[in-house]
């Protein structure tokens, strides 16, 4: 099946009515329809303002981004794109065409 890889990139510790951005991008997305998403941690990276994050043991949490990606049918990531643009919220995000499937018969 032809679709399209979303994911959006957020701060670890951004929050968006009252809880994480992450975890609220997930919570929309299944208020949406939208059926799975995962959200993954950075251990190092660099944004638009090209300042350096990275993970050290002795530093607390929230520094660094966290990717949010949902692998879905075009006509779903514009509908949910288009539902968060209602949102007082800028989100960074990427759209890649993907052949998604499943494979094998196992339960």
């Amino acid at each position: 099946m032809q679709g399209v890889y979303l994911k959006f990139y957020v701060q670890e510790n951004q929050r968006h009515r009252g809880i994480l951005a992450y975890e609220w991008l997930l919570e929309e997305a299944k208020k949406t329809g939208i059926r799975g998403g995962s959200a993954f941690r950075a251990i190092a990276g660099f944004g638009r303002h090209g300042r350096m994050h990275e993970q050290h043991f002795f530093e607390l949490a929230g520094d660094l981004f966290v990717e949010v990606g949902f692998a879905l049918k075009e006509e779903d990531a514009q509908n949910f794109l288009a539902h968060l643009a209602s949102e007082e919220l800028k989100l960074f995000y990427i759209k890649i065409p993907v052949d998604m499937g499943i494979v094998g018969n196992g339960s």
